[in-house]
């Protein structure tokens, strides 16, 4: 370097022609939430406005609620779509330099000021968002971008133009301007699309529904015809001398909003009613079947979010999963389902959160990373398990009627999060077979004197009913845990709780059996390892209480999870079952094979025994379906 050269400092600079092609492509993933933000940018103007007035900064001012409105109004025919405020609007030298300079954000210029004027922190003066970088979405779709503004100062109106190249104009406007604002946008030829009456109002029903002033929408081109239809209306009625009652027919044209200003999540839990509660979940998630039950959410500092979930009611096991939970920052609606925010065993719920203390325009890194979000997610958590065991202990009821639509979330919940299986784990239930629900402990406590410790269970009701009515008889119940998650759910359950779940074919119970020495028989069971085809198969004997049943095929409780849970991840197609079977002395039919195990007849007897012992363990293939029924017909004919 010479020894004369001599060091520069400056700012980086970028030019219009260069930041405009990004913010036309590049802004927003969506292009329609430019329309979002031009409205947020109004509710922030009105807002403003009321709060100067608060403050007894302005006077003559009517702030009430229904003195200020925003106007979206649509022009196919011009080609433009305009949003219209009544709120502060703006000075020359403010719209210099809120528009004008990029990203220079009037409303924290705004809360900078106001701070600490009674409530003067952004979640509490509800400013939506920066009246800078969200207007110039505008551009997203927009050849030409008019605002037209008048202060509440009542300095001279004025009006500013700018092409998506980035040359404005600013200019005094003439006539009779309204306090307020005019974002006047000429729809590219591009973008056609957003000259749809249909698509503005879905974008505006998505967007806009609950933001916090009035939303009025009108098509010009739809009111003209309204218009020309009533004139000529009239006219006919007047030629024919008939009296006219337009004023009736008519009184339904009255404009409403298109926005609920108060939406429920905003009001007092003790406000609502349940019909509030239900209306409002069929008009958001458009579900003709009405929530289970529902959590008003209104946490205080420091969390500072409120919000409604429901718990749907599920057809299926798997239905659950399709939960959509709405984001909203101060009423302006941000995404569908933020895994980040809401744990994710609970995105089955459907919902709203309201979370101003969040940036309008989040990102998944900003959510992934945040220690408020964290907060939110634990506090959500910690609201359903109240939620949950506060049915239980006052509505237990009700609570068990429910149970087999939220059990599948809850039991994946206890699966995915230790934390949450601690606050809930007393009010799990376990369904039993005769249609009755009771708690894990209930059902130990009724066990402790024929099988302590032991939780028997079915996950066939049809398949398993021989087991199912065995112990029945013996006044044992039998829980019914008939999905994956319920299975999945056991090895937490035994570990905390000290006990075991044992499935009705897996082992017989020494309830089960009766009195008397049990003697193999070396010959009973090479018959029948030749009659199943495995020279390997465990055969054992005992004296059962019920004579009836002349053998049962068992497997290990261990054996058998472990086979079902490499299947689950195919790792184990092929893994066989490690079976035994059990030979009932006290059955006449065994006794009579033990007499002559040699025969013909003993043979296709001692087959089809098994074979029918094999039923209750899988649906039979096509080859072995015909093979059963051959051996039935045969064993028919011995009937005279």
């Amino acid at each position: 370097m010479s020894e004369n050269s001599e060091s520069r400092r400056g700012g980086i600079t970028v030019e219009t022609e260069h930041i405009f092609p990004v913010i036309k492509k590049w802004l927003y993933s969506e292009k329609e939430i430019f329309l979002r933000e031009i409205v947020s940018n109004a509710c922030d103007a009105i807002t403003k406005l009321r709060r100067l007035s608060s403050l007894g900064e302005v006077s003559g001012i009517d702030d009430s609620e229904d003195a200020f409105r925003v106007d979206v109004i649509l022009d196919p025919d011009e080609g433009t779509l305009t949003v219209r405020d009544n709120g502060i609007g703006m000075t020359e030298d403010e719209l210099s330099r809120y528009i004008c300079q990029i990203a220079l954000s009037g409303a924290l210029d705004f809360i900078s000021k106001y701070e600490g004027k009674e409530s003067g922190d952004a979640a509490a003066s509800g400013i939506i968002g920066h009246f800078g970088l969200g207007f110039y979405s505008s551009f997203m779709v927009s050849e030409k971008v008019e605002i037209i503004t008048k202060s509440y100062t009542d300095a001279p109106a004025v009006r500013w133009v700018c092409t998506d190249d980035g040359t404005y104009e600013i200019t005094p406007e003439t006539g009779d301007i309204p306090r307020g604002t005019s974002v006047i946008m000429h729809i590219t030829e591009d973008e056609n699309e957003f000259l749809s009456p249909y698509k503005i109002r879905s974008v505006l029903s998505k967007y806009c529904s609950f933001m916090p002033f009035a939303i009025y929408f009108t098509d010009v081109k739809e009111e003209e015809e309204k218009k020309a239809n009533k004139e000529k209306h009239e006219h006919e009625h007047h030629e024919d001398g008939d009296s006219c009652e337009c004023d009736h027919e008519h009184e339904e044209d009255v404009p409403k909003p298109i926005n609920d200003i108060h939406p429920l999540w905003q009001k007092n839990p003790s406000e609502c009613t349940d019909e509030e509660y239900r209306e409002f979940y069929r008009r958001v998630f458009s579900d003709y079947r009405e929530p289970l039950f529902w959590i008003h959410i209104s946490a205080d500092y420091p969390l500072n979010f409120k919000g409604i979930l429901y718990f749907p009611r599920i057809t299926n096991e798997y239905e659950s999963l399709e939960g959509q939970v709405k984001l909203f920052y101060n009423q302006v609606f941000v995404a569908d389902n933020i895994k980040e925010v809401i744990p994710e065993y609970l995105l089955m719920l459907r919902g709203v959160l309201d979370c101003p203390e969040l940036p309008l325009n989040v990102s998944r890194s900003y959510l992934q990373n945040n220690s408020y979000v964290t907060k939110i997610s634990q506090h959500i958590v910690k609201k359903v398990a109240d939620k949950l065991t506060g049915m239980f202990s006052t509505e237990r009821e009700h609570y068990s009627e429910l149970w087999g639509d939220i059990k599948t979330f809850i039991e994946y919940g206890c699966i995915r999060d230790r934390k949450f299986y601690d606050r809930v784990k007393d009010c799990l239930l376990l369904p039993l077979t005769d249609g009755t629900h009771v708690t894990v402990d209930e059902y130990l406590a009724a066990a402790e004197e024929k099988h302590n410790g032991s939780i028997y269970y079915a996950s066939d009701k049809t398949a398993e009913a021989q087991y199912i009515a065995a112990y029945t008889a013996e006044e044992i119940n039998v829980a019914l845990l008939d999905t994956v998650i319920d299975i999945q759910l056991l090895p937490t359950l035994e570990e905390d709780k000290k006990c075991k779940f044992i499935r009705v074919d897996a082992d017989i119970a020494d309830v089960l059996k009766g009195e008397g020495e049990a003697a193999s028989d070396e010959k009973l069971e090479a018959l029948f390892r030749r009659v199943s085809g495995d020279e390997k198969l465990t055969v054992k004997f005992e004296r059962l209480k019920d004579a009836s049943v002349p053998a049962v095929v068992t497997e290990s409780e261990q054996s058998r999870r472990m086979g079902d849970m490499m299947r689950m991840y195919g790792m184990g197609e092929n893994i066989p079952h490690e079976l035994s079977l059990t030979l009932n002395l006290e059955n006449s039919l065994i006794a009579s094979l033990a007499s002559d195990p040699e025969s013909e007849t003993s043979q296709k007897v001692a087959k089809h025994i098994w074979s029918l012992s094999m039923l209750t363990r899988k649906q039979l293939t096509p080859d072995e379906l015909r093979a059963f029924l051959s051996e039935s017909y045969d064993i028919l004919g011995y009937v005279k």
